[in-house]
């Protein structure tokens, strides 16, 4: 007998500051497919400045996409871990340089703790280059808890460069 599986709207942020920065992102939209991640919608790509503890390092060319998967949360975490390593993430830094990344931002109406991942991802609510093209996406967007991504986003100083690169990546034919 076979279970039914739910199928969630997920949101994920790709993220990249070596190389071809676009093509780290369009190889990632392209390597998701074939883990059990239907993408349905990109972002624009935004050029942002670098956050965080390493500040001294290229900017990254970041987009947020709308995708569709029946994979539970850590296998959902465990495909884009896999499509990071494909595309030649190795280990290195935490927030340092990197040829892709790839975050779950949220899933569904999930919230969770666990000890490789947090939904909503826990820096949803206050990073402009998440917000901006989440919203870009979905101007209602709330999480699972209620809160307004827009609300958030108009409270967060704008000391955070973000600037619009380039149009959305090519969905998978």
């Amino acid at each position: 007998m076979r279970e039914n599986l739910r199928v969630r709207t997920s949101y994920l942020g790709l993220g990249s500051n070596v190389g071809d920065r676009r093509a780290h992102l369009q190889a990632a939209v392209d390597a998701l497919p074939v883990r059990g991640v239907a993408v349905h919608a990109s972002s624009a790509t935004y050029d942002t400045d670098p956050v965080g503890y390493i500040l001294d390092q290229p900017a990254f060319l970041n987009a947020c996409l709308r995708v569709e998967t029946a994979l539970e949360p850590e296998a959902l975490l465990g495909a884009c871990k896999a499509v990071e390593r494909e595309l030649g993430r190795a280990g290195g830094l935490r927030h340092g340089p990197r040829a892709i990344d790839v975050d779950v931002l949220l899933l569904g109406d999930l919230e969770l703790a666990s000890e490789h991942l947090t939904l909503p991802h826990e820096q949803v609510l206050v990073r402009r280059f998440v917000l901006v093209p989440l919203l870009e996406l979905d101007l209602q967007l709330t999480t699972p808890a209620g809160e307004r991504l827009a609300d958030a986003l108009a409270v967060l100083p704008l000391d955070e460069g973000v600037r619009r690169a380039g149009p959305p990546l090519r969905m998978a034919a």
